[in-house]
C-alpha cells in the first residue's frame, strides 16, 4: 500500500520542481515535446519519466485524475462488471475509450476522478484484476 506525504519544496531535490515545470509546460502547450521542455527546465528525459507518475504539485481544490488501462475479453458483461467495481470505490467516470475487439480481447482505457475516493487505488486496481474476464489491469497515470 502506498503512502503518501505532502511535504515542504524546500526539503526536496530541485529535480523533482523540474518534473512538474516539465509537466506544466506541455499542459500548458508552451513546448510540443518532452525533450525540448527537459531542456528548458535542465533536466534529463529519465529523470522525467522516473519521477513523472510520483510528483504532484498541491492543489487546493483536490481534483485528481487516474488513467486506467485494462484488457478484458469481449463476452457479455465484462465491461459492465468493471463499473460496478468502479462505483462500489466510489470514483466519477470521466473517459471511457473502448477499441474494437481483437482475437477476443478488448483494450480500454478509463479515465477516473478520484478526488473523493476514500480507498487506497492499488485495492481498486487489484480488485479489477480479480475479476473473471479482466486479463489485465493497471494504472497508467495520475493528475
Amino acid at each position: 500500500m502506498n503512502k503518501y506525504y505532502i511535504v515542504s519544496s524546500s526539503i526536496l531535490s530541485e529535480q523533482l520542481e523540474k518534473v512538474i515545470e516539465v509537466r506544466k509546460l506541455l499542459h500548458s502547450g508552451a513546448v510540443r515535446d518532452i525533450s525540448t521542455a527537459c531542456k528548458q527546465t535542465g533536466i534529463s528525459r529519465g529523470t522525467y519519466y522516473k519521477y513523472k507518475d510520483a510528483v504532484y504539485e498541491f492543489e487546493d481544490k483536490n481534483v485528481r485524475k487516474a488513467s486506467l488501462s485494462l484488457i478484458l475479453e469481449d463476452q457479455k458483461g465484462s465491461l459492465l462488471k468493471v463499473l460496478q467495481v468502479l462505483t462500489s470505490y466510489p470514483v466519477n467516470i470521466v473517459t471511457i475509450n473502448q477499441n474494437v475487439p481483437v482475437n477476443g480481447l478488448a483494450n480500454i482505457s478509463i479515465t477516473i476522478d478520484i478526488s473523493e475516493m476514500h480507498r487506497d487505488l492499488h485495492d481498486l486496481i487489484g480488485d479489477l484484476k480479480r475479476l473473471k474476464n479482466i486479463k489485465r489491469a493497471e494504472l497508467i497515470a495520475m493528475e
